[in-house]
């Protein structure tokens, strides 16, 4: 059977350029606003989870996190590390899949997770988020975003697995698998959290996502 948790690679041609860079260097106004919120109730290491080139360790890292920051991509990452050593940040930064945490379990206070857990079918969705229960301490925070079904790409392509659909003729990273759900169905999938905030917001015209703060139980 083929890989579905393969849409890093794509990532990784895109961290390589700087133009592919730029899009991506400023971190989201929502994440800072959580996050700062978390900090100041008393959260103290984060992680990062699907970093990219690391807007958002960065950023948590200026706030005063202790952070972790992992990224299924190469060129991702060495941009992180070269960034937070002119920054004069310590952040911690590994090679890694969503899937398979390097972490022990209940260390994280705020983990974050930006357009980054719905790269894959049903199965892989579902032991990422295994993972995120796994690493994030009772009471901690954790702040993602999936693809709503109001998502123009939804339904686009070949479905490979339940709402999972790739589309063999795009230019970008839906070459590769994305998963889409409804509210109800994600609801489900984040087991063992307390929903604190539920949004389908559109990014752009048409690109609906889901913005999920939740709370470990």
């Amino acid at each position: 059977m083929a890989r579905t948790d393969t849409a890093h690679q794509k990532w990784d041609e895109t961290w390589r350029s700087a133009e592919g860079r730029l899009a991506w260097s400023r971190p989201e106004e929502d994440v800072l606003a959580c996050a700062q919120e978390c900090f100041d109730k008393g959260a103290r290491r984060a992680l990062d989870l699907g970093c990219g080139i690391g807007r958002h360790a960065l950023a948590l890292a200026e706030i005063g996190f202790d952070v972790d920051a992992l990224d299924g991509s190469e060129s991702g990452p060495a941009e992180l590390k070269r960034s937070a050593e002119s920054l004069g940040l310590p952040i911690r930064v590994h090679n890694g899949l969503m899937t398979d945490l390097p972490f022990e379990k209940s260390v994280f206070d705020y983990l974050l997770s930006f357009n980054v857990i719905y790269h894959g079918d049903p199965k892989i969705v579902g032991k990422a988020l295994s993972e995120i229960r796994r690493v994030v301490k009772s009471g901690g925070t954790l702040q993602l975003t999936m693809l709503s079904k109001r998502n123009v790409f939804f339904g686009k392509g070949e479905e490979i697995a339940p709402n999972t659909f790739v589309d063999p003729n795009a230019l970008d990273d839906k070459v590769h698998p994305h998963f889409y759900c409804n509210a109800a169905e994600l609801i489900a999938l984040l087991e063992g959290f307390e929903i604190r905030s539920l949004i389908d917001r559109e990014h752009k015209p048409a690109h609906w996502h889901w913005h999920v703060i939740a709370e470990r139980l």
